[in-house]
């Protein structure tokens, strides 16, 4: 019996991506272990939405379709330009040592992973050309990369690759949503990184109704302007992406509408008055943004993909979790500074180099709202994992996958 596929459109996902939100918030406040341990309300919610409908697909009752793809990507710019909106003149100076310093630590996990991925691959007899799929393809390139590399590797005669490195992504992002927030939480009370005057803002004014994370008054023409300029940084971002495109350069709109952000701060910089009330009306259509952003890229997800995935994979996955995990640890956090800051740009450096920057940043943000914000790792972490890491993991998976064909013979 052929299996119905129930399809779902864009506002109908919408909504079920703020249902998942809300249901993700409700068990938080149930069970305190989930904000101990740093899970977002969008994960916890969305994960469990995500295996209800495996439930129904292995039930054969129906398959869930989604049409989410142009909404998803309008929260995703606006989350991006809300990034750029909170970087300072300030920020953009003491973040530029930074920059380079994750952008240089991005490259070496690229190509650690598929140095692991090709090791235990051929400890274990696995074709070099599928152990790849679960390198840095789908773990720091996601989806997208996923889908875009994969092909290469099924011209070269590993049929299963596609499959294999969408699977491989999936597991990245859900392990990304789940560790990111307990790891982040790991090395703030190891390192002894708490502020007992400043943690916890947050949390408490969650609790409390009508206040914001910093304690002003958020009024409505804030929120209004808020939303505009945001629009506005939109309209920016695709130009540049226009322009970019036509002298032969491919820029991604998330990180034009980045760019975007940041010309509307400079701007408010420079004007006259106090513009504390406008940041934090931004930083709150941000936070909007990329809740459903990351709500309804999980609630999308096809977990039954996994369970394609034989021994062999799931250990090449582990390797990549072992590898990440102790990687943003050792060298990430170390590197950055050992300091708070420094803390939650390695929970950032797992959300990306599992996958997606959204996981880097909602994970970020859940750990930042039990302890204190961090403006450095929100600025650098969007920069590197949205566009410096997409230019040098594409070089790095080239390089390797040449390698690969030439284990098989190919080279």
């Amino acid at each position: 019996m052929e299996r119905i596929v129930l399809k779902l459109g864009m506002f109908e996902t919408l909504a079920l991506g703020v249902l998942a939100i809300y249901f993700g918030d409700f068990l938080r406040k149930k069970f305190p272990v989930l904000k101990k341990y740093c899970l977002p309300a969008s994960v916890v919610g969305g994960t469990i939405f995500a295996l209800i409908s495996m439930g129904l697909y292995y039930g054969n009752i129906f398959e869930l379709s989604f049409d989410y793809k142009a909404v998803n990507t309008l929260f995703y710019c606006i989350f991006f330009a809300a990034s750029g909106a909170a970087a300072s003149m300030a920020l953009l100076k003491k973040g530029g040592k930074l920059v380079v310093i994750f952008a240089i630590l991005a490259a070496i996990l690229a190509a650690a992973q598929n140095a692991m991925a090709l090791f235990v691959g051929k400890l274990m007899n696995v074709n070099p050309l599928i152990s790849m799929m679960t390198g840095s393809i789908p773990m720091t390139g996601g989806h997208g990369n996923a889908a875009a590399f994969a092909p290469i590797a099924v011209e070269a005669g590993a049929s299963a690759a596609m499959e294999v490195a969408i699977a491989a992504a999936t597991f990245g992002l859900i392990s990304g949503c789940i560790l990111g927030g307990p790891f982040g939480n790991f090395i703030i009370k190891r390192h002894k990184l708490e502020d007992p005057e400043l943690d916890g803002k947050a949390e408490l004014a969650e609790m409390e109704e009508g206040e914001g994370t910093t304690g002003l008054a958020i009024d409505k023409k804030s929120v209004v302007n808020a939303m505009f300029l945001m629009c506005i940084a939109l309209g920016i971002g695709q130009v540049l992406t226009i322009v970019l495109k036509n002298y032969g350069i491919k820029f991604p709109i998330h990180v034009s509408c980045m760019f975007g952000g940041i010309l509307i701060r400079l701007f408010y910089d420079r004007k006259k008055g106090n513009h504390d009330v406008l940041y934090e009306a931004i930083d709150t259509v941000g936070e909007f943004s990329l809740g459903l952003f990351v709500s309804m890229s999980i609630i999308t997800m096809k977990l039954w993909q996994l369970a394609d995935l034989g021994p062999a994979l799931v250990v090449l996955l582990l390797a990549q979790l072992i590898l990440i995990v102790a990687f943003c640890y050792l060298l990430s956090f170390n590197l950055l500074g050992r300091d708070y800051d420094a803390a939650v740009m390695a929970v950032g450096h797992t959300g990306f180099g599992l996958g997606a920057v959204p996981v880097s940043m909602t994970t970020m943000q859940t750990v930042c709202k039990k302890y204190r914000y961090s403006k450095l790792a929100f600025f650098v972490v969007p920069v590197i994992g949205g566009f410096i890491s997409n230019i040098s993991n594409a070089i790095i998976i080239t390089k390797f996958l040449d390698i690969a064909k030439s284990m098989v013979g190919l080279g």
